[in-house]
């Protein structure tokens, strides 16, 4: 009897160990609910309910629209980078990411309330259909362009590969009007732009942004300034307000050894810490350096220059950089909505935090909104060169850009002292393999 009592109890006792390791597996693993959430789930559930059944304008109380709202209002609560995007937005944010979009492929801006093309992007749509520089929109699918709003005849342009678009335009230059219809096709974006060697060996190129393609191009334009015999390099990521970390990284690996921290990410938990490390084979550049930045450089452009200066590997000259440290990961969600959630704060080499403080430059070079503005400008319409012309066009002086200057001055220094003492010629950088 004793030893069925015994052998009883330690069933028993096993199975309520078992009980117990079991309750503590479904909890890990989410078997069970979380009485949290659920709870709050369904209080939020409840004032859904009441609002949409009594609010006095049944339309604007609908569950859809209630949804929505609520999903806008927890994100923004967080932080200002945190947010719930609609389908429309997720989309754009992915083409943003891609640097591409389905479009007609011209440059436009809005000169004296009328969008008038830049310039067509060589071999795109547009070009095809003999849109020139200058030309003016009037009409989009037979609709008037009266008071246009530029963000939106841009909107009305892109579209689904494959469809097309009637477009009506006034040519200034014959005083003609006349319409096309074209078929729009997938447009990339190049991100490197403005890729040049001065006459004393100084290259120069400016990133726009950081997206999927960024590293490749910036690798191409390293070899192609090597090729013309590059002795310094000037980075320009002012007005970059960033893009992908990844892309950042690839960017500032040139200049690093095999191995090297360039920078790294730390979540809410310690074991939640990402380390990105050079990793191409070939030597690092040692060429002088000076990367330009001011109040809109942000995020991944904060990376790069941060990196670079945390390293010595360059000179920083401008202002003080925005100061976003945070990292942000998509998610999409399953209607085509997506949440951009703000998971890690990244840091610098040496452990430097950039969140809300920014990349202090080496050499300071504060200039006024009128200065960057036309500093702005200039980078963008290379082809407005008489001061007159480009009054008339901007309402703003051409004025000089003292950042730019100074970054110069600072590289031909370097040249002329020679203070990194003697080096080989830069050797071609491989594009990096898929």
């Amino acid at each position: 009897m004793l030893k069925r009592i015994l052998v009883i109890a330690a069933g028993v006792l096993l199975g309520a160990l078992l009980s117990v390791s079991a309750a503590r597996v479904a909890a890990a693993w989410g078997f069970w609910p979380n009485r949290e959430l659920e709870q709050s789930s369904r209080y939020v559930r409840e004032v859904l309910g009441a609002v949409n059944e009594n609010y006095v304008d049944a339309d604007q109380a609908a569950l859809p629209k209630l949804t929505e709202a609520a999903l806008r209002g927890m994100l923004d609560s967080l932080d200002p980078h945190s947010e719930y995007m609609s389908a429309r937005d997720y989309k754009k944010l992915e083409e943003d990411i891609s640097n591409e979009f389905g479009g007609i492929g011209v440059q436009v801006e809005l000169r004296k309330g009328k969008v008038v093309v830049i310039a067509p992007i060589a071999g795109t749509p547009g070009a095809k259909a003999g849109i020139r520089r200058g030309d003016i929109f009037v009409s989009v699918e037979g609709q008037k362009l009266e008071k246009p709003v530029l963000d939106e005849v841009i909107g009305r342009l892109r579209g689904k590969p494959g469809t097309k678009v009637r477009i009506g335009f006034t040519r200034p230059s014959t005083a003609t009007d006349f319409e096309v219809t074209v078929t729009r096709e997938r447009i990339k974006v190049e991100s490197v732009r403005e890729v040049h060697l001065r006459p004393d060996g100084i290259g120069y190129l400016e990133i726009t942004q950081f997206g999927e393609r960024t590293s490749e191009e910036f690798i191409g334009a390293l070899n192609t300034l090597n090729a013309q015999g590059m002795r310094a390099l000037i980075i320009d990521l002012r007005d970059n307000p960033g893009g992908l970390l990844t892309s950042a990284v690839e960017v500032a690996e040139p200049f690093f050894t095999k191995g090297e921290l360039i920078a790294y990410t730390q979540g809410r938990k310690p074991a939640d810490r990402d380390e990105y490390r050079a990793a191409a084979p070939e030597a690092p550049l040692t060429l002088p350096v000076a990367v330009l930045i001011n109040a809109g450089s942000a995020s991944a452009a904060e990376i790069v220059s941060g990196a670079l200066k945390d390293t010595r590997r360059a000179v920083v000259v401008g202002e003080r950089s925005f100061g976003k440290g945070s990292v942000q990961t998509i998610l999409p969600l399953r209607q085509g909505e997506g949440l951009r959630l703000t998971t890690a704060r990244y840091y610098t080499p040496s452990g430097v935090t950039l969140h809300e403080k920014g990349v202090a430059p080496d050499v300071e070079v504060v200039m006024s909104s009128v200065e960057d503005d036309s500093a702005r400008i200039q980078r963008s319409r290379d082809d407005v060169v008489d001061p007159a012309d480009f009054k008339e066009r901007f309402s703003i002086e051409r004025m000089p850009d003292r950042q730019l200057d100074a970054a110069v001055a600072v590289l031909q220094s370097a040249l002329i002292l020679d203070i990194r003492g003697d080096r080989p010629a830069a050797a071609p950088v491989a594009a990096k393999k898929p």
